[in-house]
């Protein structure tokens, strides 16, 4: 198995229940471990939650027969049926396989733009939120300390990329952050700190109909977030960013959650994609790679029942956790010489948490918003969170929280050259199909 989101997960635990151990040996391979429950991440960021409530210890959640394998696969040869592994010690080996299972998930979503991968930042792994802690409050504390007003100004502008939930949501929390925080500044005007949300798209959310867009967009410009609809980052600098539509805006933080790609691991295979992703069966099998499956956001699920040729799930958790429940009966069906059965499900609903008291959210296709909708959104959270460990931190968390508030206190994870993009998410890591070829033709030591 490779990767330990969502969907490698709810695979690992279904084999860990179906399998006996005299039928399969089972492996993971990962370079944390723990599953990271990513909806939450905006709450980590702003503080509501501490970073390991939304980390949930793969070794307290399994049963223990599955062997964790501190890395992450690099490359893989589909034909001589071998994974390279990079050890967190940098060190490569190659590990064969008789099935694997590909859920190495997603990373962010870049474009061409210069300046981009420099200087935006993501919030798509623990560290990034841990960071974009950090260097908010550290923006606010060197705009207390500075004497120059222009210089004041790009520390307290912050612009998010990206319309969808994760924008969104980073946007809602952290700005709720800062109007909470300045209050313990007191040579700061709060009118001074801005915040800007930018999406290429018309609309905010689609996918949550007209009027609960709209419903969220009302939410984030009354609490005096700038929405700008068409309209991305041109060019991104230290210290100022130039948009789309001409706008020049002073600025040290950027953050970038425009989207996501499948993980590089996907191209080492030489297969055929969808729009990056790897394409699979219904039954999530990879055609022309026997005993290989794959899920999650790096494969191209087909939707069946979308009535519309080419159609596939969309990259999210609740497909996931879906898709893993099915391709481990499917691989138990390869096992013992039974058919597979396609992977079939609609959605259940759409669920935003703005902060506070605010949410919008569509359960089973019905409207919420407010009280209601924040009740839904962070209960479907709560009861998704895997251990009992994991529920007590979280709802612990949001208690505090609501009663004592914030700290507004910086752990030290900011550097002075903070990472790039490219290496929070590691993508540099990955072979290419050609060194996978080599190393897998030469004589190789597997253990």
């Amino acid at each position: 198995m490779v990767g330990a989101g969502f969907a490698g997960v709810e695979c690992i635990r279904r084999l860990e229940r179906k399998l006996s151990p005299s039928e399969a040996e089972i492996a993971l391979v990962t370079p944390n471990s723990y599953q990271l429950y990513l909806p939450l991440l905006p709450q980590v960021a702003s503080g509501v939650l501490t970073p390991q409530s939304v980390a949930v210890s793969l070794r307290r959640s399994s049963r223990y027969r599955t062997r964790i394998i501190p890395g992450g696969v690099v490359g893989v040869d589909t034909r001589a049926k071998v994974c390279v592994v990079r050890s967190i010690t940098g060190e490569l080996t190659d590990r064969a396989y008789d099935h694997l299972v590909l859920a190495p998930g997603s990373i962010t979503r870049t474009f061409d733009i210069p300046g981009l991968v420099e200087n935006a930042r993501g919030m798509k792994t623990l560290a990034e939120a841990a960071y974009l802690r950090d260097h908010v409050i550290s923006q606010l504390d060197l705009a207390d300390a500075s004497e120059d007003e222009a210089e004041r100004a790009a520390r307290l502008c912050f612009v998010v990329v990206g319309g969808g939930y994760a924008g969104t949501e980073t946007a809602a929390c952290l700005q709720r952050l800062t109007q909470h925080a300045v209050k313990r500044y007191p040579r700061l005007d709060p009118r001074q700190i801005t915040w800007h949300l930018l999406d290429l798209a018309p609309k905010l959310m689609p996918e949550l109909g007209d009027a609960l867009g709209r419903a969220a967009l009302d939410v984030l410009r009354r609490r005096g977030i700038q929405v700008s609809l068409g309209v991305s980052v041109a060019k991104a600098g230290p210290t100022e960013l130039t948009l789309t539509d001409g706008r020049v805006l002073p600025s040290r933080t950027l953050i970038w959650t425009a989207g996501v790609a499948a993980s590089p691991l996907i191209a080492t295979l030489g297969a055929e994609t969808v729009r990056g992703r790897l394409l699979v069966t219904p039954e999530m099998t990879v055609p022309g790679a026997p005993g290989v499956f794959a899920l999650g956001d790096a494969a191209a699920v087909p939707d069946l029942a979308a009535g519309e040729e080419g159609a596939v799930f969309p990259p999210t958790a609740q497909h996931a956790l879906r898709q893993g429940r099915t391709l481990a009966d499917n691989l138990i069906a390869t096992l013992r010489h039974q058919p597979l059965r396609p992977y079939v499900h609609k959605d259940l609903g759409l669920v935003v948490d703005l902060g506070g008291t605010d949410a919008v959210s569509k359960p089973l296709g019905v409207p919420l918003r407010g009280l209601p909708a924040q009740a839904v959104a962070r209960g479907y959270h709560w009861s998704a969170l895997r251990t009992g460990v994991a529920k007590t931190r979280v709802a612990t968390n949001w208690l505090l929280n609501a009663l004592a508030g914030d700290d507004f206190v910086r752990i030290g994870i900011r550097s002075t050259k903070p990472p790039t993009l490219r290496e929070f998410e590691y993508t540099d890591a990955y072979l290419t199909p050609e060194q996978v070829r080599a190393r897998t033709a030469a004589p190789r030591v597997t253990d």
